[in-house]
């Protein structure tokens, strides 16, 4: 079985990659600090963690915006690792927000898909809309497994000026995590976006996360082909299928919007 675990001299380089990476960003986009938002989860509060580390408290803004779908011990756990890690923090409800855009809608039968994809816009139109204002960096939590599968909402979560652990898997974001000195209650967390009721990231995309994680390093990102990679890790082909349609369908996530040839 593939082991894409990361030793801790590898942590520990990463650590350092990612913190100087959020402090350069923040310096050559002449901003005062970084905002993102934390959603109680294990990519924002790795994030949020790494952006103290890079910037200092005082230069982190976290935003809690929770929608009708979401759990109060999410929002808990946000407003816990915001004092945890002393930084500026504000919960602000963007709902009504959400409400309103459907209301203008000249479809107001609106489903659940498209209205949780509404609320990630709500969200990026609110970290914008304070990072303007202040002068701040918007901080993505995504990691290279949602990434490479197209898991976020575009111009939603998707929206962000950077993405510090954009190359980790999330197997890897776990490891880090715990290096890092997480609570286990965030690290083992079962991860949702929260976008509608009793919503789980691998529910939606139907397969568990280390094992999408393992197909997207031994076959997408890595060398092997599909019946190498269903020996190596005893599945199904099909398994792999399913991963290269996620990958395939979600292309026009990664790019940026497509202009006809000159």
């Amino acid at each position: 079985m593939v082991d894409l675990s990361l030793s801790e001299g590898e942590l520990e380089e990463r650590r350092e990659r990612i913190t100087a990476f959020i402090a350069r960003t923040v310096e050559e986009a002449g901003a005062t600090g970084a905002v993102l938002g934390l959603s109680g989860g294990i990519d924002s509060s790795l994030t949020a963690a790494l952006a103290v580390e890079a910037l200092g408290p005082d230069r982190l803004t976290g935003l809690s915006m929770p929608t009708a779908v979401s759990a109060e011990a999410h929002q808990s756990d946000a407003a816990a690792l915001a004092e945890r890690l002393d930084i500026s923090f504000a919960e602000c409800p963007v709902e009504d927000v959400v409400s309103a855009v459907v209301a203008a809608s000249p479809t107001q039968d609106v489903g659940e898909f498209a209205r949780g994809n509404a609320r990630a816009r709500s969200r990026a139109v609110l970290s914008y809309l304070i990072a303007n204002e202040e002068g701040l960096v918007v901080l993505g939590t995504g990691n290279r497994t949602e990434a490479l599968v197209g898991y976020f909402t575009k111009f939603g979560d998707g929206a962000v000026d950077c993405n510090p652990i954009g190359n980790l898997y999330k197997c890897q974001v776990r490891q880090l995590a715990r290096h890092a000195g997480l609570p286990d209650r965030l690290v083992d967390k079962t991860p949702t976006a929260e976008l509608w009721a009793d919503q789980t990231d691998e529910a939606e995309l139907g397969i568990e996360y280390d094992t999408l994680d393992r197909i997207l390093a031994l076959h997408v990102d890595g060398p092997l082909s599909k019946a190498a990679t269903a020996r190596e890790l005893g599945i199904d082909g099909a398994v792999i299928e399913h991963v290269e349609e996620l990958v395939a369908t979600s292309a026009h996530k990664r790019e940026m919007p497509p202009a006809p040839p000159t």
